[in-house]
């Protein structure tokens, strides 16, 4: 086995890598070879910016209900575990 260490990129370089990919001013192999990236990594980088883009302009009402509709989902099937549970326990102990 090999000892090597990956090389970790700060959320801001890889915003700036992507951003200079979108606006297509320079191929994506000269991007890798001014910042020493393999061109698949900014192509990723590059798809990840654009697929999340939406979520910049989306308000903090739309995120925090979607993250209320998983958190609702959760707390739906722990009561119907709870409720399962408690119809189990009052016929093992006849009522």
């Amino acid at each position: 086995m090999s000892n090597t260490n990956r090389k970790r990129y700060s959320a801001e370089f890889k915003a700036k890598v992507a951003l200079e990919a979108i606006k297509g001013e320079h191929t994506i192999s000269e991007l890798g070879s001014r910042y020493g990236l393999h061109p698949n990594m900014i192509t990723n980088w590059k798809r990840q910016a654009i697929d999340n883009m939406a979520e910049a302009f989306s308000s903090k009402a739309e995120r925090a209900r979607t993250n209320d509709d998983a958190r609702i989902k959760d707390l739906h099937a722990k009561i119907g575990q709870l409720t399962v549970e408690r119809d189990f326990l009052a016929k093992a102990f006849g009522r």
